[in-house]
């Protein structure tokens, strides 16, 4: 368990081949108390994907009868597929004390934003456009108009950096997870986070 009475809600988030996927794999290969939050999405699975270890896989039918019930946290439309964070379980870890990590969209983390204010906003940024691109091709699953359509969206995405906490620049994946580590760190050692345990430990007293 953690110092603070809640967990910290942290969120990472960039344009589409950035590699949030790949940075959070690694984050989570190291030992980390961290709790990942897997989304959900409409999207067909990648090779190599495995239902409930990178995504819920969910048909349309069945997420907006998520989003009707209200039972999701955040949820974006992106290149006509549906991702989002399911509701019970970040807000139920995160009671218990316990971090909880999320690696979604851009439009998600906005939502999650306006619901979450105290949560701790990381925006992964590619070293160029030109390497995002190289990203996106290289995976061999977008054809020449979802490619133009994905960079079209990230030069979108990359103007609302400005909505995030920090920055974190994806040039190399090992330092990527050594800043997010470090922003971690720095976020329970926050003077507003000790204070409120300090408080309660002289009250105990």
């Amino acid at each position: 368990m953690l110092i603070d009475d809640k967990g910290i809600l942290f969120i990472l988030s960039g344009p589409s081949g950035v590699g949030k996927g790949t940075v959070r794999k690694r984050l989570f290969e190291q030992q980390t108390d961290l709790k990942y939050s897997i989304s959900m999405t409409t999207r067909d699975k990648r090779p190599g994907e495995v239902d409930g270890v990178d995504y819920f896989y969910k048909s349309k039918d069945e997420f907006e009868q998520l989003i009707n019930g209200n039972q999701l946290l955040e949820y974006a439309q992106y290149v006509n597929n549906y991702y989002g964070t399911p509701r019970e379980y970040v807000v139920n870890t995160l009671d218990k004390g316990y971090d909880v990590f999320l690696e979604i969209e851009v439009q998600g983390a906005l939502q999650v934003k306006k619901n979450f204010p105290n949560g701790v906003f990381i925006f992964l940024f590619p070293p160029s456009l030109e390497e995002l691109k190289n990203r996106i091709v290289s995976r061999g699953t977008e054809s020449n108009d979802l490619v133009t359509n994905r960079l079209r969206e990230a030069k979108k995405e990359i103007d609302l950096m400005e909505e995030y906490d920090y920055v974190v620049v994806n040039d190399n994946v090992d330092h990527a997870v050594e800043k997010i580590q470090s922003i971690i760190q720095s976020e329970h050692c926050r003077r507003e986070r000790i204070a409120k345990q300090y408080k309660k430990i002289l009250e105990d007293e």
